[in-house]
């Protein structure tokens, strides 16, 4: 393995700002901005706390499917590599509804690895290569994390009146996550 030539206080020193930037926040993490959505203000905070919850361990599910469509190897190379390729587009697909959602409410979404991480319930898996049925394995715990919380938020969301939020977790996230599960799961019948 090549060892790099430069070292980390030269890309430290390099990217150092040339001016430093001015903090401009517009509107914090944790402040809601009304919208005229005819909903209470307790039932958007719920909903964006939620949601904000769901999107990292969306986001999260989906770094793990490219993780694995990298790291796919043995007999069931291609076809895992073409699934978790397919099942991480689905996924990106739906961290776009969800953050949408979450900035429609009028909160902030969720956004950097460092927050997602911090904010996560999915085991961090290795940094590793591991076989395919550890993989699956790991899969199937996170779809199981983000469909026990959707069905929870989903029960949330009729109580406060948020169709909306019930709707997109009931008929993309839990519809999706199901139809992943049964792929993984035929993929490990014997």
């Amino acid at each position: 393995m090549t060892t790099s030539t430069v070292t980390r206080p030269v890309i430290s020193k390099r990217s150092t700002a040339i001016k430093p930037f001015e903090h401009h926040e517009i509107q914090a993490f944790t402040a809601l901005q009304r919208h005229p959505i005819a909903l209470e203000n307790v039932a958007c905070e719920g909903s964006i706390e939620d949601l904000n919850q769901l999107l990292a361990d969306t986001m999260t599910l989906r770094d793990m499917y490219k993780k694995h469509h990298w790291q796919a190897s043995g007999p069931t190379f291609y076809p895992l590599h073409l699934l978790f390729d397919k099942h991480f587009e689905r996924q990106l697909e739906l961290v776009d509804q969800i953050a949408e959602r979450v900035q429609i409410l009028g909160g902030v979404a969720i956004a950097m690895a460092y927050d997602v991480a911090e904010t996560t319930l999915i085991p961090r898996p290795p940094k590793g290569r591991e076989d395919a049925t550890t993989q699956i394995a790991r899969l199937l715990h996170a779809h199981e994390i983000i469909l026990e919380e959707s069905r929870a938020m989903a029960r949330d969301a009729v109580k406060s009146g948020d169709d909306g939020t019930n709707d997109l977790i009931v008929s993309d996230i839990i519809r999706s996550n199901e139809l992943q599960v049964w792929f993984l799961v035929m993929h490990l019948a014997k």
